[in-house]
C-alpha cells in the first residue's frame, strides 16, 4: 500500500473513531509505528488531523467538508452583496487581512482599484490581487490545503507575529444566535484566532445561510468579533446585538 491510499485509510478510521492511537493504526494498516508517525505528521501539516500523545484526533468533520470550488458556486449573489458592503468599511491605505473563503474572494474582487496592503492565506486572493498596481500583497506561508485553497499551520501562525493588521475579514462555516463562530477545521481555527489577536478591527463575513450551523471547531465568540456583515435575509440581528456584536446587513 503506498502512502496516498494509506492516508485516506487513516482519515477514514479517524472519521469513525475520532481519536486513535499509533499502535492501533499500525495494527489496522499492517505497517510499523514509525511509518504511522510519519503519516500522521504529514496529515497534520495538511490540516487533516491533530497529533496527540501516542496518537491522533480528527481535525475536521470530513463528512460535511466542501471544497472551495463548490462553495464559490453557492449563494453567489448574497455573498456578493456582503462583499460590497464590506468594501465600504475599508479605508484607502490601510492594512487588511483577507481570509480564505468564497465571500472573502468576492471582497478581493471588489478592492482591485484601491490602494491597500493586503495580508492573506488564500491562494485565490493572491491570484486576484497579484497584478493590481495599488495593492501591496503579503502572503502567509505554511502548509497548503488544496480543498480550502489556503495556507495554514505553524509557519502561517509564525508569520503573523511580525504583522500588525488594521482590519481583518474572516469567513465562517457557521454561527449561532449566541455569537459563536465555528470552522470545519481545527488548524484553520487556530490561524483565525491568531489573526483576530493581530487585528485592530475584526469583521466576519457570513451570508444568512450560515446561521444556525455548528461546525467542528469554535474560533471566536461575540466578544472576539466587532462586526458581522450578513445579507438582508438574516433576521436574528437583535439576538446578536444583545451580546455586543454590531450587525450590518447588505442589500
Amino acid at each position: 500500500m503506498n502512502h496516498i491510499p494509506r492516508h485516506a485509510e487513516i482519515l477514514k478510521i479517524l472519521s469513525l473513531l475520532r481519536n486513535v492511537s499509533v499502535a492501533d493504526f499500525a495494527q489496522r494498516l499492517n505497517v510499523s509505528e514509525v511509518t504511522i508517525r510519519k503519516d500522521l505528521a504529514a496529515l497534520e501539516d495538511m490540516g487533516c488531523l491533530i497529533r496527540s500523545h501516542g496518537g491522533a484526533q480528527i481535525a475536521e468533520d470530513i463528512r460535511i467538508l466542501k471544497t472551495i470550488e463548490i462553495r464559490q458556486q453557492e449563494r453567489v449573489e448574497s455573498k456578493r452583496q456582503v462583499a460590497r458592503k464590506a468594501r465600504e468599511l475599508i479605508t484607502e491605505g490601510e492594512t487588511i487581512y483577507l481570509d480564505a473563503g468564497s465571500t472573502c474572494l468576492l471582497l478581493a474582487r471588489e478592492i482591485t482599484d484601491m490602494n491597500l496592503r493586503v495580508v492573506t492565506n488564500s491562494i485565490d486572493v493572491m491570484v486576484t490581487l497579484s497584478d493590481c498596481p495599488g495593492i501591496s500583497l503579503i502572503s502567509l506561508g505554511g502548509s497548503y490545503r488544496k480543498e480550502a485553497g489556503s495556507f495554514v499551520g505553524p509557519m502561517a501562525i509564525e508569520s503573523l507575529r511580525m504583522l500588525q493588521i488594521g482590519t481583518c475579514f474572516l469567513g465562517t462555516t457557521g454561527f449561532s444566535a449566541r455569537g459563536i463562530f465555528s470552522a470545519q477545521n481545527l488548524i484553520e481555527s487556530q490561524l483565525k484566532q491568531k489573526v483576530l489577536e493581530a487585528s485592530g478591527r475584526r469583521i466576519v463575513l457570513a451570508d444568512s445561510n450560515k446561521f444556525g450551523r455548528e461546525a467542528f471547531s469554535v474560533f471566536a465568540r461575540a466578544g472576539d468579533i466587532d462586526v458581522l456583515i450578513s445579507d438582508k435575509e438574516f433576521t436574528k440581528s437583535k439576538e446578536l446585538k444583545a451580546f455586543g456584536l454590531e450587525v450590518v446587513l447588505a442589500g
